[in-house]
């Protein structure tokens, strides 16, 4: 566990650099975002070679060079979602949906007509933070499942985003019963389904034609609930605007599948990968998401530590 200083001095930092984010247009925060990610790639070596193994294995037929160019694209990427992150959430509430288009929203409409909740479900991919964000302005607000973050203040303070706009927080320990009661009350839950997965609730699956040990959670509730499941991303677009998608939801297996949780958590794991492939710098590539090779050198997560839940 680290220290009360050392915590203090992450919210310090990550207070004062939202503070200056915001004071900028976005042109700059984007152009910040960028130079960040751009310094992270150079001197981030562990990480840049992750990225660089996780887009061999997953594009074999694509050249080094083009390799290289995604994951500095990967790192700038992040870099900007970081930054605009912090500049978007400042924002008052029409400016955030004034900064917005939104595709497939009768998908949303629909799926809640059914009176059993909806399970929103994505990855680390695009602008999923900002998605929740504005997805809360334009429909009733959702149920966040998230990971608490080690640093309390630090915690706090992202946990106040992430409900700036009427959402609330699940914390994934002990989510289940939450969970439960909002799908029962008619009300979405997004989950993130691209994290490494050791506990009994995983199911192994093909990400990429590579197997991925992959929470079991959204499948199995969406079978116990008949809640449907609803793929979302969000895309930047020209123009300094952002795309929230909502995909069609997942058509689940037949009711006497064999194997019907691994089976639908496949079918959610390739609607992802559709959008990872179609724009494959958005998503988190220095990830350790699979475990079929050899560890190498131990290499820390990209963000603030969590408890562990491996």
């Amino acid at each position: 566990m680290a220290s009360p200083w050392r915590y203090a001095l992450e919210y310090r930092a990550v207070a004062a650099v939202a503070a200056a984010v915001r004071a900028l247009p976005q042109w700059a925060s984007l152009a910040l975002g960028s130079a960040i990610g751009w310094v992270f790639y150079l001197v981030d070596a562990p990480h840049r070679r992750l990225s660089v193994a996780n887009l061999s294995a997953a594009f074999p037929h694509k050249p080094p060079g083009e390799i290289r160019a995604i994951a500095r694209g990967v790192f700038v990427h992040f870099g900007s979602l970081l930054t605009e992150l912090l500049r978007f959430s400042g924002l008052p509430p029409a400016k955030m949906l004034a900064a917005v288009e939104f595709e497939g929203e009768e998908r949303v409409r629909h799926a809640l007509a059914g009176g059993k909740g909806a399970l929103f479900i994505t990855g680390h991919f695009g602008y999923w933070e900002l998605h929740a964000m504005a997805h809360a302005l334009r429909f009733p607000p959702i149920g966040v499942v998230v990971r608490a973050l080690d640093n309390p203040r630090l915690n706090a303070w992202i946990e106040a985003l992430r409900t700036s706009t009427g959402n609330s927080v699940i914390h994934r320990r002990g989510a289940l019963r939450q969970i439960l009661r909002a799908l029962g009350e008619n009300k979405g839950v997004a989950i993130l389904i691209d994290q490494h997965i050791q506990t009994s609730e995983a199911v192994v699956v093909d990400f990429f034609n590579r197997p991925a040990a992959t929470t079991s959670a959204v499948a199995a509730l969406a079978l116990r609930t008949g809640a449907p499941i609803v793929p979302v991303f969000a895309v930047r677009v020209p123009g300094g605007r952002y795309r929230m998608i909502y995909e069609h939801p997942v058509v689940p297996p037949d009711a006497d599948h064999p194997d019907a949780v691994r089976e639908l958590t496949q079918r959610c794991t390739d609607v992802l990968e559709m959008y990872v492939r179609r724009y494959p710098n958005n998503w988190l590539w220095m990830h350790r998401r699979w475990r079929d090779l050899p560890r190498g050198e131990d290499i820390p997560g990209m963000f603030p530590a969590g408890a562990r839940e491996e």
